[in-house]
């Protein structure tokens, strides 16, 4: 697939909880090979978009294609071995595991696309080290290392990332931006929802920023920042903070 065809398209995302808009008409789009920032103040949407690409949400009304395909209305497990998968802003370990088992059962759920082993994948992600110790023996940084390494070995063609970088100190950020890029570089799609925007500035193709469950800028973060509606609503709250 190319650039130029769109690996992701979400048209008019809606979900709603009683009153409460999440999602109000949400459209975007990520191809292969990009990484995708989604950003917006607390409450905006973003999480509860992800949760719905992934199947942890139905939403109400629109449309999710993966490649094409229609996935709004299945279920977790089969976006799963459709292609994508994500991390979690506070990592979903199994915790009596081990760090190599957790990888281990990741493997053994995903795709039949030919897999690399759980010892690549821990030395990728630093954590090849700490194999054999118990995954709550992790500090959060290496949780959340943990974490993606757990949804990479499910061979996803998009990865989903919800608030990687935080917690974690600069150091650990700039190593984690690198990683994010090395996966688009190989071709893999990433949105990644993000409040820390050096990060975002530092890994991204395109923004979307979000206010109550709606775009409200599409374009690169250098725009976004000079953007009079983005100003309002996020970065003069948020961002300064």
């Amino acid at each position: 697939m190319s650039r130029e065809e769109p690996l992701l398209v979400i048209e008019g995302l809606m979900k709603r909880f009683g009153a409460l808009h999440a999602l109000d008409g949400l459209s975007l789009h990520v191809s292969a090979g990009e990484i995708l920032g989604l950003v917006g103040p607390n409450g905006s949407g973003k999480t509860t978009a992800i949760n719905a690409i992934s199947g942890i949400f139905r939403p109400d009304a629109g449309q999710v294609r993966l490649a094409g395909r229609r996935i709004e209305r299945l279920p977790s497990h089969r976006i799963v071995h459709l292609g994508i998968n994500r991390t979690f802003q506070i990592p979903k370990c199994f915790l009596s595991l081990t760090v190599r088992q957790n990888v281990e059962v990741a493997l053994a759920y995903g795709r039949a696309a030919a897999p690399r082993s759980a010892e690549e994948l821990l030395e990728w992600v630093e954590l090849l080290p700490h194999a054999e110790r118990p995954a709550s023996e992790l500090n959060s940084a290496q949780q959340k290392l943990l974490d993606l390494a757990r949804a990479l070995a499910t061979s996803p063609r998009l990865l989903l990332v919800d608030e990687l970088a935080a917690g974690l100190n600069p150091a650990e950020m700039e190593r984690v931006a690198g990683k994010l890029k090395e996966l688009a570089r190989r071709g893999l799609a990433l949105l990644v929802v993000e409040h820390h925007m050096s990060f975002i500035d530092a890994i991204t193709d395109r923004v979307i920023v979000m206010n109550a469950g709606r775009e409200i800028f599409e374009g690169v973060l250098a725009e976004a920042v000079r953007d009079e509606k983005v100003v309002e609503v996020y970065l003069g709250g948020a961002h300064a903070a």
